[in-house]
């Protein structure tokens, strides 16, 4: 088991490089025949764009690893920002409300988890229910309106600086402004890499995906760590909701279906396996920020950003091939 777990590790370092490789090669490439591409503002729309991607892939990849899957991150990313911005219109604290917008990611994290590991539901019908269900919900709550967070020096507009800083002495060339929710985004990223690797909640969701039986036979409660696992997808997903939040004025009820597969699309790509037991952090990261450049870079090549789907289609699928092909060859 130990040598398979080593083989696995070895072809995700083997695609976390070519991951890697393409993504430099996207930027030059859009830097070349993207007129405009190669500028300060740009870089600041890179960045934007992998925010939410990148706080709902960091929280898939732990399910992922244990074998199973979250559709619901999509959803349940705006919902809880558009539950959270009609709790602060309604007189709620900015600060109380962000909370709360945590509080109920965890919550729909709980609820899938134990769906699928106590109730036994496949966890692509469970979530998929739950992004039914999310998708309904801040419809309702909202009455189908839209929601707008305050903006500028408006009351509560602080959590906005967290991820874009535009103070007003920023020279002209800077005046998309400064992209600090890539600080914390790379901050959580390293805790959860740690989780993951070294400690043992991570090591046991590690277990789950490479055979959960055997785990559950060594006496390892495979309900908790399971149910951590869709937890862990839940709250980070709501925080994806609050970087949305951040970066664009207004939230429209029944979307966000389709930002789960740009966030597991990442995960895929930046090496983590489909079948489970090795995934990577670093690597997701990596994948984040290829779909965030093509979603980008589409637009400076004279192609509309739905092109992107059809983009990322290919790539998924290629990724998944690489993924099944190198099982094979390990003969699992």
């Amino acid at each position: 088991m130990e040598k398979s777990v080593e083989k696995k590790t070895r072809a995700m370092g083997t695609q976390k490089l070519v991951a890697i490789v393409a993504m430099v090669a996207l930027f030059i490439f859009f830097s070349i025949f993207g007129k405009g591409f190669f500028k300060y503002s740009t870089i600041v729309s890179v960045f934007d764009s992998a925010y939410y991607i990148g706080f709902m892939a960091i929280g898939v990849t732990f399910v992922i690893i244990t074998g199973g899957i979250d559709l619901s991150i999509g959803t349940l990313c705006i919902c809880c920002s558009l539950i959270g911005g009609t709790l602060y219109q309604a007189g709620v604290p900015m600060a109380v409300a962000l909370i709360l917008i945590i509080v109920i990611g965890g919550v729909f994290g709980l609820a899938n988890g134990l769906m699928v590991s106590v109730m036994g539901l496949p966890a692509f019908i469970a979530t998929l229910g739950t992004m039914m269900i999310t998708r309904g919900l801040g419809s309702i709550v909202t009455g189908t309106a839209s929601v707008s967070f305050p903006m500028g020096d408006e009351a509560g507009a602080w959590f906005k600086n967290i991820f874009k800083f535009q103070p007003d002495w920023l020279p002209q060339n800077m005046a998309a402004g400064i992209p600090t929710g890539f600080i914390l985004l790379i901050v959580l990223a390293i805790i959860m890499a740690i989780i993951l690797n070294k400690t043992r909640p991570g090591r046991y969701i590690l277990a789950l995906g490479s055979n959960k039986e055997a785990t559950r036979l060594s006496g390892v409660n495979v309900v908790k760590w399971e149910t951590l696992a869709f937890i862990i997808s839940g709250l980070f997903a709501a925080l994806a909701g609050i970087s949305y939040a951040a970066i664009n004025v207004t939230l429209m009820p029944g979307t966000g279906n389709g930002f789960e597969l740009d966030a597991i699309a990442g995960v895929v790509i930046g090496g983590t396996s489909l079948s489970g037991g090795v995934g990577s952090i670093a690597g997701t990261l990596i994948g984040v920020f290829i779909m965030a450049i093509l979603k980008t870079g589409l637009p400076f090549v004279g192609l509309q950003p739905h092109y992107q789907l059809f983009i990322t289609g290919f790539v998924l699928i290629i990724a998944v091939f690489a993924d099944v092909a190198n099982r094979k060859k390990q003969g699992n």
